[in-house]
């Protein structure tokens, strides 16, 4: 499932992030890119133990804990806490894919990486190039949304940051283990769940969403590892 979430921070939000970044120091994105990750690694990023990076990771984790469709969609148990990278000048990621498991630093706890998500800090007219694209079995997806919007994807994807031939691509990104590990059950979960949202919302107290519910339930019980 490749799925766009707008509005997961406000415009107010993304205005105080680009002011705390703009202040902050920038070091080469390759710090967390893996062995092979690295030789297609070109941009810079904030230090993950810095004060800015901690601040604005906390902010986006409490922001993702409002987000209905982000926790219908992911359905997540751990989440990595949020990186952030700035690409300028030509700067690009080729083609990879993310790594199968991530070491909190500092911590003795590792994460799965069932989902990748990258937040989107600039304005899309604020530069050129820097699209997000992403391979699946539907085809090739270019992504470039406004600031404060998302994109949630499977972390086995292939997928590439196009150069950015103008201006200033700042985002933040980072990853989901989710409590159902196959995708394919996520979706059909996140469908039966927004389903039954609608059916709540156009039809109140009927007893179709009761029974839907209780499947929904069913099947979270059977493929959830928590």
């Amino acid at each position: 499932m490749l799925l766009q979430i707008p509005d997961v921070l406000t415009a107010e939000q993304v205005k105080e992030f680009r002011e705390i970044m703009d202040k902050a120091n920038w070091i080469d994105g390759k710090v967390t890119a893996g062995h092979q990750s690295a030789k297609a690694k070109n941009n810079m990023q904030l230090a993950e133990g810095s004060q800015e990076a901690q601040i604005l990771g906390e902010k986006i984790l409490m922001a993702l804990e409002r987000n209905s469709t982000f926790i219908s969609a992911a359905l997540p148990l751990k989440v990595f806490p949020p990186l952030f990278n700035s690409y300028s000048g030509g700067q690009n990621f080729a083609t990879h894919v993310d790594n199968a498991i991530r070491q909190v630093p500092g911590t003795p706890f590792r994460i799965r990486t069932d989902l990748s998500a990258t937040l989107f800090l600039s304005d899309p007219l604020d530069y050129e190039g820097g699209e997000l694209v992403v391979e699946d079995t539907y085809g090739t997806h270019k992504i470039k949304l406004p600031a404060g919007h998302m994109i949630l994807y499977p972390s086995s994807s292939l997928h590439h940051v196009n150069p950015v031939t103008k201006g200033t691509r700042v985002a933040s990104f980072f990853w989901i283990e989710s409590m159902v590990r196959e995708d394919a059950q996520r979706t059909l979960l996140f469908d039966l769940d927004s389903s039954i949202r609608l059916l709540n919302q156009e039809h109140p107290d009927n007893i179709a969403a009761v029974q839907l519910t209780g499947i929904y339930h069913n099947l979270l019980r059977r493929w959830a590892n928590t």
